[in-house]
């Protein structure tokens, strides 16, 4: 397990990420492809930043990467890549939304690899977890284009299944991903949901 985890820290470093969690998003767009040239991409809890400069460099020079944080993750950009717009704000917040289409109004793809603040027990963990990838759903549903793409971290608790068949309502394709970097011990998952259709309610 040690030397998994020395490998991607490793790789992180020579490629000039600021974590190893870069490959979690990596392995899925390598499998599914849902970043593609020109999007409009939206990066919630991106601290340090790995993810937006993953997805800079993926889009080129017409894309856009916004990347939001608790955390001011530094103005940080990519050679040849498309640009990327850092904003130190709370992804709960009622204003959140309006300051971020005040940058772009719609996006091809939400991520999120944001996680709440452990507190050592299991259960509570998973339900702020669950709250989390829940406000993550919603903000997707308000900034999404159609046919847009959702890829977002959940601990997997008793209530993941409910929360899959919730994204379920807004995607017209719905997958589990466990990255190989993940560390083994860890209870994050990743749903990915392509093909959003907007306007259909929760049922």
């Amino acid at each position: 397990m040690r030397k998994i985890q020395d490998h991607y820290f490793k790789k992180a470093k020579q490629e000039r990420y600021p974590a190893r969690s870069v490959y979690k998003l990596q392995e899925a767009q390598d499998k599914y492809r849902f970043l593609t040239k020109g999007d409009k991409v939206l990066d919630l809890g991106c601290h340090p930043g790995s993810w937006s400069l993953y997805a800079a460099r993926t889009l080129g020079p017409a894309g856009l990467v916004v990347g939001a944080d608790l955390q001011r993750s530094g103005g940080r950009q990519v050679e040849g890549g498309a640009p990327i717009r850092w904003l130190t704000a709370d992804i709960t917040a009622p204003d959140f939304i309006a300051a971020v289409r005040d940058i772009a109004p719609r996006f091809q793809v939400v991520l999120s690899d944001a996680a709440p603040r452990t507190t050592g027990s299991r259960v509570t963990d998973e339900q702020r977890s669950l709250e989390l990838a829940r406000q993550v759903l919603a903000i997707a549903a308000e900034l999404l284009a159609p046919g847009g793409a959702l890829y977002c971290k959940i601990f997997e608790g008793e209530d993941f299944k409910e929360y899959v068949e919730e994204v379920r309502t807004r995607f017209g394709a719905v997958r589990i991903v466990k990255p190989k970097s993940s560390r083994p011990e860890s209870r994050e998952v990743f749903v990915l949901g392509t093909g959003f259709f907007p306007g259909r309610q929760e049922q």
